[in-house]
């Protein structure tokens, strides 16, 4: 991986980390238009830029994060993770392989982008007029998001962030309080997965970890950091004007796009 292809690469993270059209279809999206092979620095690139781009949402939100007074939100994360974790380890075989398959990928792509076409209508009653909402947030309710991450998990390209902001509305939740505990309960998720993949790739090719690549690791990660914070802000004021629909029409012609030419072997 080259300075050009791993700048691309955070970039492409940055922006759709947050966003519900998956950024891991995204990068294995472009990986192969970039010329870019799989390989144990690639893995390492994606989890450390994937982390970078989560530790946006603790500067945009650190009132919130170092908000020690309401200890509930940190119990909340925890309750909402466990399913992840425990998923995540059971069924790591599972996701490994689904993973380095763009066909089970892009068709995930498109049956995502068909949900999303239809949750503004599906929840549109799910406007509040409590002012701390997330605060009232029950404990039921964060493990019922956390049981919907598993979905992204099993599903990969479903989107954590769409899976989990469809938790939340289902929970009755506002569209900005969904969005902003899927950022959240990013942070705890992402965390723990990042340390349990950096730990195996390094166990497995330590030798990755040559200076050219730590440079190459550190400016993916401020890039994938810097677009991530401008994504955050911008979603939250977009889905609230207007909605998902343009996300799922999105979704549905980039998969189509993609099995195409998986299909016609251009890709």
């Amino acid at each position: 991986m080259n300075l050009f292809q791993s700048v691309i690469i955070a970039i492409i993270e940055g922006l759709t980390e947050f966003l519900p059209i998956s950024s891991t279809a995204h990068m294995k999206f472009a990986n192969p238009f970039l010329g870019i092979s799989p390989n144990p620095f690639v893995d390492l690139f994606e989890i450390v830029i994937q982390l970078a781009a989560i530790a946006s949402v603790v500067v945009v939100y650190n009132k919130k994060f170092f908000d020690f007074k309401h200890f509930s939100f940190y119990i909340k994360l925890m309750v909402a993770v466990i399913p992840a974790l425990l998923f995540g380890a059971l069924l790591k075989k599972h996701i490994d392989a689904a993973l380095g398959n763009l066909w089970v990928i892009a068709i995930v792509m498109v049956a995502g982008g068909v949900v999303l076409l239809f949750i503004d209508k599906l929840f549109d009653k799910n406007k509040t007029h409590i002012q701390n909402e997330l605060d009232e947030m029950s404990y039921k309710k964060s493990f019922i998001v956390g049981c919907f991450q598993v979905l992204s998990i099993i599903f990969p390209g479903l989107s954590r962030s769409a899976a989990t902001i469809i938790g939340g509305m289902s929970q009755k939740l506002s569209k900005k309080t969904a969005a902003e505990f899927s950022f959240f309960l990013a942070v705890p998720t992402m965390l723990a997965a990042s340390a349990k993949s950096t730990l195996d790739v390094l166990k497995e090719s330590p030798e990755v970890l040559t200076s050219n690549n730590i440079s190459t690791l550190v400016i993916g990660g401020i890039i994938a950091f810097l677009v991530a914070l401008l994504t955050v802000k911008f979603f939250i004021n977009f889905i609230q004007k207007r909605g998902f629909a343009l996300f799922g029409w999105y979704r549905i012609a980039l998969g189509l796009i993609i099995l195409t030419l998986l299909y016609t072997n251009h890709l």
